[in-house]
């Protein structure tokens, strides 16, 4: 099962429902990580020290940020980009489906775009 890090702009109604449907789930938001504010590269670099794909709403600059690192053959834990037109409820039950049937390897190095 892979981890996640919650970006500071993801809707918190996800990570609460996430919890509640698996109290399991090794998710850890930005906020808490003492990431507040930090720019996107410096998330991804925490991210990927830390094993966890990142879980946004942010398809402007976090994704561009990922596909550079990629480009000049950095290492990368995953991006997974939640559209906000997505409700909770569909965004919780796709990424359920993702912690199990991907492994952390599936991950890496790569970004992935919700619907499915």
């Amino acid at each position: 099962m892979f981890r996640i890090l919650a970006d500071e702009n993801l809707n918190q109604a996800i990570v609460r429902g996430l919890l509640r449907r698996d109290p399991s789930i090794d998710i850890v938001r930005v906020q808490d990580v003492g990431l507040s504010g930090a720019d996107d590269p410096t998330i991804l670099e925490w991210a990927t020290r830390e094993r966890r794909v990142l879980l946004t709403h942010d398809s402007s600059t976090v994704t561009r940020y990922a596909y550079e690192r990629m480009r000049r053959g950095q290492p990368m834990a995953g991006v997974l980009q939640v559209p906000l037109r997505l409700s909770p409820g569909d965004v919780i039950e796709d990424v359920l489906m993702f912690l199990e049937c991907t492994t952390e390897q599936e991950w890496t190095g790569r970004v992935r775009y919700l619907p499915l």
